[in-house]
């Protein structure tokens, strides 16, 4: 088990205990939230082109179902585990009760490096994994989408192979092709909601947005359009990175050129004008908003001492560890939580799904609409709870007790405690 996976999960638990123990929750309902309800582990076997077979391991979460299905990604990955997948599905819950969505947390995973299969091959593993995950998911049981290193094409695959099972159920996942009922403004949403809240934190912190210096780590789908948003707002790109590495530019960072060196697989390091910079140092640059939009523990107790941001904005999932926090806010550090911060994404989902179960088409212009409006009432929300406890809570507590509050009263309703 890596030491990646076990730190997130553990970075789950330590967040959620100290916030029960900052507002003395009952036990029993700490002890329901603390542990997914199901947990299913798969072994696929699959006929590689060259005819050998290869075994590779998946995993399906379901954390909580207090107030509805559970909803989240799938993602393939070399390093996802089960603890991994854990962590994330309770992320999940927390998330879609901070957006006020009728879901609990779910997400899943196949250990897997997807550059290392042909296009047959990758397919092949998906729909097997959809075949043995069919059981545990559904409409109105488990509804998956779009992780790391998976798309619409992939959903596309998923959703038929389910229903050659199952029958039409559209709505079993979202981040789909258009043609079968994907939203539009999904593939954007991540990115998208990341730029609503930061625009609203530097408001209420008085900076202004024009020409505000932002970094972005990970250039991914959720990176690359909190980028391009940013940029639209004002804003001014210094540093970006991926996989391949990291650039910098303080005269800023067109991000439409960003993306078509990366359409031309020139990578980020074409782009006219700009240094390169390791991860570690993009991390630790001076701007006004760091962005971390790549995986989990990117900033710990090793690093957070270090960083020279005003405020983070997490696009990933758990980029900053709970020991990192505690320095962050010692230093006067603002943290925007993933659980609100890349909450778009299972936001314009959530629309996706019930624009499949009632037949609904919405323009990109509503459904745009929608999420800002659900994003801006979920931030001040968040942000009333902080004012409220006059700041001694964060802001990641502030969430956490937004959707804790609901999550407890539905427990309470359902007569589980």
């Amino acid at each position: 088990m890596s030491k990646h996976a076990t730190a997130a999960l553990e970075n789950a638990h330590q967040q959620l205990d100290k916030i029960a123990s900052f507002l003395k929750l009952d036990p029993a309902i700490h002890a329901i939230l603390r542990e997914p309800q199901r947990c299913l582990e798969v072994s696929i076997p699959i006929k590689m082109d060259d005819g050998t077979i290869k075994i590779f391991k998946g995993y399906r979460s379901m954390h909580c179902n207090a107030i509805g299905p559970g909803k989240g990604g799938i993602r393939y990955h070399p390093d996802v585990t089960m603890d991994e997948i854990k962590a994330l599905s309770i992320w999940m819950t927390f998330k879609c009760g901070v957006l006020n969505l009728p879901y609990g947390g779910g997400k899943g995973g196949i250990v897997v490096d997807p550059k290392q299969l042909s296009k047959a091959e990758l397919e092949r593993l998906t729909r097997a994994y959809i075949r043995a995950i069919s059981p545990v998911i559904g409409e109105q049981e488990d509804v998956p989408a779009p992780d790391v290193n998976t798309n619409p094409t992939i959903m596309g695959w998923m959703v038929d192979e389910y229903i050659k099972l199952n029958g039409n159920q559209f709505g079993v996942l979202t981040g789909k092709p258009l043609i079968l009922g994907g939203s539009e403004g999904r593939v954007a949403a991540t990115g998208k909601g990341t730029a609503i809240i930061v625009k609203e934190l530097l408001q209420k912190l008085g900076i202004n947005i024009k020409n505000a210096q932002v970094v972005i780590q990970g250039y991914g789908n959720a990176g690359s359009f909190a980028a391009r948003f940013l940029h639209e707002l004002g804003a001014k790109i210094i540093a970006i990175s991926n996989s391949s590495g990291g650039v910098y530019n303080p005269q800023g960072i067109d991000p439409i050129e960003a993306e078509r060196a990366l359409e031309n697989n020139k990578g980020i390091q074409s782009i006219a004008g700009v240094k390169p910079i390791s991860n570690e140092d993009l991390l630790e640059l001076e701007c006004d908003v760091l962005v971390p939009a790549a995986l989990e523990n990117q900033i710990t107790k090793d690093n957070a001492h270090k960083i020279k941001a005003k405020v983070i904005a997490e696009a990933a999932n758990g980029p900053v560890s709970t020991e990192a926090d505690d320095i962050l806010l010692e230093r006067g550090i603002i943290v925007t939580p993933d659980i609100l911060t890349n909450a778009g994404g299972v936001t314009v989902s959530y629309f996706e799904w019930v624009q499949n179960r009632y037949g609904l088409y919405w323009s990109e212009r509503e459904v745009n609409e929608r999420l800002e409006e659900s994003m801006i009432r979920a931030f001040d929300n968040v942000w009333n709870m902080y004012q409220n406890h006059n700041k001694a809570a964060t802001l990641r507590m502030a969430a956490y007790m937004v959707s804790i509050d609901r999550l407890a009263r539905a427990i309470k309703a359902r007569g589980w405690v």
